[in-house]
Formats: C-alpha cells, structure tokens, sequence
C-alpha cells in the first residue's frame, strides 16, 4: 500500500514531461510496456524508458491491464491545448475520465495505478491532473494520497512568465548543491496604478487566493456521473456563499484603496471598460494568455471545437426564468413539476451542475458568463485563439472582470434573500436568552488596543516540480503579499442561565461607504466578512472567552496554502491526509483581514453568541473531522454542513425593523469600532529556505 501511494505522488510531478523519464527527486522510473507509451513514442518510448531505467534508484513495476480504457472522448484534447470546466465539451471530457478512475474496483491500487499511469501518457496534463485530483480526493482507497500543490505543478497559470527562463537558467547553471538565489517576481507586473483597477492586482492576483478558488472547485465539482461526487450537503448554498464573501472582501479591499463598491455586469451588451494584460504564459501550450481590451463586449458564442454555441439571447432567456422563479418563488422542474425555491437550489441553477432541477429551462448562466468573457477576442475560433485567465479556475480571479460578472451572480441570490417569500429573521430566532455580551475586543502583542495590523511579506515558493525538461534541485520564485500580525478577541460574557454551549460568530466590515457615510444596514449586511466561527461551552455566570485569529474556521494555515506534501506525507503527526486533502480549499489565513490604510481605516466588529439549539447539526456517525480549520467555506468532509443556520447569519437576510448596524444589536450581540493600519514595509518570510 505504501510503496503504491508513492508511486501515485509521482503522477503530479513534471507534468508535461512524458512518463517514460524519471519522476521525482529519487528518480524514480514507471516500467513501461508498449500498452502503456504514448503515441509519439510508439517506436523508441520502451527502449528510451529501459535507458532511463539503467540509472534509476527505483523501478516502479506496472500491472497488465485486461482492459485499457480508451478515452474517446478525453482524448480528442490535444496535449499543448488549454483546459477550461468552464466548456461543455471538456466537462464531458472531464466526466469520462473522472469515471475511468472511479470505475476502477476499491482497494485495488495496483489496477488503479496502472489505470491512471495509462491516462497521464495518453491525455492532455491540464485535464489529467484535474480528474486525477478528483479521484484521490473522492475514492475510499486514495484520500490518503496527497494532492499536490497546484502552484508548484503548474506554476505559469500564478506568475509572471518571465520567471520561467530566468528559472530553466538557474537550474542548469547552478548546481543542487550550490544555494540557489530566489528569483523575485516584481509586485508590479501586470500594469501601472494609471489603471485603477491595479491597485487591487495584489488581491486578485494572489496566489493564495486563487489557489483557493481551484480547490474549492476540485472539492466542489459541477458534473460527474457518480451523482455523490457533485451532491454534496447544501453544495448550492456554499456555492452562492463562498463567492459572496469573495465579491464582500473584495469590496472591502476596493474602499481600502479609495475606489467604489464593484459594478455588476447587468446589461450583458454594454462595452466593458476594463482592461486585463495577464502576463502569464501556459507552459502546457506555449501560448501566452490572451489579453482583453478596453470596452471589448461579449458576443455569441459558436465554437464547435469546445462545444460552445450559445447566443446573449439564450442567456438573457434563462436570466428571465430565473427571474420569473425567484419572484414566483417556484421552481419547474424537468417533468413539469413544480417546489419551492431555496437559496441551495438557486445556488445549483446558476452554476448549473448537474443538481439543476432543470437546465433546460433555466441554462447554464455562470458557466457560460466566464466563457462569454473569456471568448470575446474569437468567439466563433476564427484565429484559433484559446480562452482568457476568467474561464481557468486556477487564473480567473487575476481578471478584474470576474468581480463584475459574481457581483451580479451574487445580486440575483440577494433578491432572492430580500423576496417575500424569504422572511427577516424573527427576534427569537436572533437571540439567545441569558446570554449577554458585555464587551468584545481584538489584541496584538506590541500594538494599541482594537488595532489589526498589516504588512507585506515576501515569501518562496518552489518551481522545480514545474519546470519540466530542466535539471532537478529546487528553484525558488519570491513573490510578495499581504500578510497580518497575529491577533486575539477576547469576548466577555454573562450567563445568567444554567450552562450551555453557543456558537460563537464573528464578522468584522467597514464602518463607512465610500462617501464616508454610514451606512444603511440594507448594503451594510452585504459588507460584513466572516472572520470565525465556533462552538464554545459557556458556564452559568461570567465568561472570558479567547480566541486566536490563527484558529479561524475560515481559513487554512499558509502551510497548508503553500505546503510541500513531500515533507509533508512524511510527517509521522499526519498519519492522515483526506482532511488534509480535503481542506486545502480554505481561504488562506495570511489574506484573513483586509489591507487597512497607513492611516487606519475604521471597521466594526460584530460578535453574536447564538443559540446553539438552533445551531447544532447532528451528523450521520456522530462523530467530528479532526480538520476544521476551513469548514466555514468548505464545509466537513462526507458530512453535513456544520451550522443548521443559513450561511452568512444573521446578515444574510435583511432586517424588517432595524435600519443601521446599531439599530439591528441585541443583548447576545457586541459590536466595537477597530482600526486596520498598514505598514507599507515588506520583511522576509522566516520560513523562507536558507540561501
């Protein structure tokens, strides 16, 4: 078992090299036969693949398979070409293979890695490494096998393509055994601040952040055939809350650098202003990515070669259905049935996965709109042209663009939340009798009180794994991001009831708009990011309850963000990698609080101790993940979602009575005006290698 879970980790390195040359830092090599070589190497690839083996420390011997999978559909995506979830036809593509590895009898590993060692020879890397994640993370006999980092594997889709020939440089003129001097990737790469929308280029294009994205994707796929991959608990709702907490820090993040809220993309004619050059380069198909223009607008779509043809007047039908279902509050389903919509089923309608009650009717809009955007250069293939970085699950955040299609993604799941047919909470619905919160407060060693304290740092990350057909030994790439000093709340509480449990439910937001008023609590709820969320057992009488920033049950610690699994697998305090695997989709924590200003910008935060017999969720077994740091956004693995309430309360709906933020307190509620101050310095990381 073991020696085949190493042999698994191999199929993540050097992707674009062909399986016949060593893998790994050990070198070791897959003993292939003619079944097992790709195409171009049908001559000479055993041959080769004995050579390679003569100096190898390992041989990692293959079974003969009765029957190899042949992939009609997978294998029509040529090896150079990019790969999108986003397109129909490699959705399908995805499904196949997908299947292929799911297909493949539990606990037989030694047929599972002849399966997967056969698809990596013979498909495209980008669409393999997708299923092949997708079936570690969902199979019984693989959750502990751990899923490489995506930014070490294919490094190009998170920084400047620069880098890669002045890396290729270094690890053929350096030796391994001769430091390596990190190779620094320049803040300022994409534009100058004469675009506006570059000041926030150190948000979107964070590699955390949108290491994120592509895997709370790969943890939440939209199509499979195994129906349970797709249909996770409340997967809808997690879709429409993750991406509005993105669009409310994003916002967060824009009035830090004195810019307004995001414009939704609502008159899908209308020119788009915004321009993006994403200077990345696709190591996979040699291409640079294409940039989008100024006031550049979408058009229909028809490309046969991915399985596009859709017009803006299909799409603008099915945003009227959806319309029409969230006033009616009534879904059609496919037989012509009717039910009441929910925020879980309008989350699976617009993203469309395969739990839409019916696609037909209400379409694929979210797709679609990244494929729209990502297209609008060659919608009907005339030049050839691939997708922009908005229709990559890995990219698509870097593209300005992508908060303006979400912001109106997530303005049609608000007027659902503010229709007649989704009441305001009642008053015993948000309180919690007995419990009375006496005062709230944030720490930080060495700073003033209620004060959040941010700065740069500049850490490494390992390309080597990426560079393919180079020389072995680590190269490092140091790039620069925001980062916080740690910080504590201290929560002081009166329980004059018997003892109890609560969950524990913070948010912080910004205490004025971008007029410098206060807010209505109307837009105000819509500002408010989650920061934590726990259970905390209260005893009868006073409470002082602690609570460190880097135990967030939002985020996942930078080690997990930027993790190196080899060291990692080997760590004997992690026997158990699924909940690793598992929640490495969790926001990174070392983007966990807002940039600020040098001045200090003013935001609030909310505590609320609410009741916990409304809260609690039974689970099937009974038992708890031992991994729970990123359950706010991720949920828990092959369990129910670990809150009964709607995701986002008590702000995700709005307030019958109350009209600002103060208005809206009660008694088991506390809210305390902070400062986020920014150091504009950039210091070291000290987990940084030793140069």
């Amino acid at each position: 078992m073991a020696d085949v879970v190493e042999s698994l980790k191999l199929l993540f390195d050097r992707p674009n090299e062909p399986l016949i040359t060593p893998k790994g830092d050990k070198k070791a090599v897959f003993q292939l036969t003619e079944s097992f070589v790709p195409p171009e190497y049908a001559n000479n690839g055993v041959e080769l693949n004995n050579r390679f083996g003569d100096d190898a420390s390992e041989k990692i011997p293959l079974k003969h398979l009765s029957v190899y999978p042949s992939f009609p559909k997978a294998s029509q995506l040529p090896a150079d070409a990019d790969f999108s979830l986003f397109l129909p036809k490699h959705q399908d593509m995805a499904t196949e293979v997908i299947d292929a590895f799911m297909n493949v009898p539990q606990n037989e590993l030694q047929d599972f890695l002849s399966t997967c060692v056969y698809a990596r020879a013979n498909l495209n890397p980008q669409l393999f490494n997708y299923c092949y994640s997708v079936a570690l993370m969902h199979r019984d006999d693989t959750k502990n096998v751990p899923i490489q980092n995506f930014a070490e594997t294919f490094p190009s889709k998170f920084m400047d393509s620069r880098v890669f020939q002045r890396a290729r440089e270094v690890s053929a003129v350096v030796p391994q055994n001769v430091p390596r001097i990190p190779i620094i990737i320049p803040r300022d790469y994409t534009a100058t601040d004469l675009e506006e929308e570059h000041r926030l280029a150190y948000w979107r294009e964070d590699i955390g952040v949108n290491l994120h994205h592509w895997h709370w994707h790969l943890v939440y796929p939209f199509t499979a055939s195994q129906r349970s991959i797709v249909a996770k608990d409340r997967r809808g709702e997690l879709f429409f809350y993750m991406h509005q907490q993105l669009i409310a820090r994003y916002n967060c993040e824009r009035l830090n650098n004195s810019l307004k809220r995001v414009k939704k993309f609502s008159n899908w004619r209308d020119p788009i202003p915004e321009a993006y050059f994403p200077k990345l380069d696709s190591l996979t198909s040699s291409r640079g990515w294409p940039p989008r223009q100024a006031n550049m607008r979408w058009q229909d779509l028809d490309r046969p070669v991915d399985g596009l043809a859709v017009t803006i007047s299909d799409m603008e039908r099915w945003r009227r259905n959806i319309e029409e279902a969230i006033s009616t509050g009534r879904v059609i389903n496919e037989d012509g049935s009717t039910k009441m919509l929910d925020i879980d089923t309008l989350g699976n309608m617009l993203e469309s996965s395969i739990l839409s009650p019916n696609r037909e009717l209400y379409g694929s809009i979210h797709n679609n709109g990244h494929s729209f955007s990502a297209y609008m250069h060659d919608p009907t293939h005339r030049y050839l042209e691939s997708f922009g970085v908005i229709a990559d699950e890995a990219t698509t955040m870097r593209d300005p663009f992508f908060f303006r299609w979400h912001a109106w993604i997530d303005d049609t799941c608000q007027k659902h939340k503010e229709s007649t047919h989704v009441r305001p909470y009642t008053r015993s619905e948000l309180e919690n009798p007995g419990v009375q919160v006496q005062s709230v407060a944030i720490e930080s060693d060495g700073s003033e009180p209620n004060t959040l304290n941010t700065f740069w740092m500049s850490s490494d990350v390992d390309l080597s794994r990426g560079l393919d057909f180079s020389d072995r030994g680590p190269v490092y790439a140091r790039f620069t991001h925001l980062n916080h000093r740690p910080f504590r709340y201290t929560i002081n509480v009166n329980n004059t009831g018997n003892a109890r449990r609560t969950t524990v439910r913070i948010f912080i937001a910004p205490k004025f708009d971008e007029r410098n008023l206060v807010w209505a609590l109307s837009d105000h709820r819509k500002m408010f990011i989650e920061m934590d969320r726990f259970v905390q057992p209260l005893n009868s009488g006073q409470n002082t309850i602690t609570r460190m920033s880097t135990e967030s049950s939002v985020t996942i610690p930078f080690e997990q963000t930027f993790r190196d699994l080899s060291v990692q697998s080997n760590d004997p305090r992690r026997p158990n990698l699924a909940e690793f695997n598992f929640c490495g989709c969790g926001w990174p924590q070392h983007m966990l609080v807002p940039k600020g200003t040098e001045a200090g910008a003013t935001y609030q935060l909310f505590v609320m101790l609410s009741n916990y017999d409304l809260d609690s969720v039974e689970q099937p077994d009974g038992s708890q993940l031992s991994c729970v740091e990123a359950s706010s956004f991720c949920g828990l693995k092959d369990k129910k979602y670990p809150d009964r309430r709607s995701m986002g309360f008590p702000f995700d709906r709005p307030s019958s009575t109350a009209t600002n933020i103060e208005d809206f307190i009660l008694s088991n509620m506390g809210l305390q005006d902070i400062t986020i101050r920014l150091s504009n310095e950039t210091v070291p990381n000290p987990r940084n290698p030793k140069n």
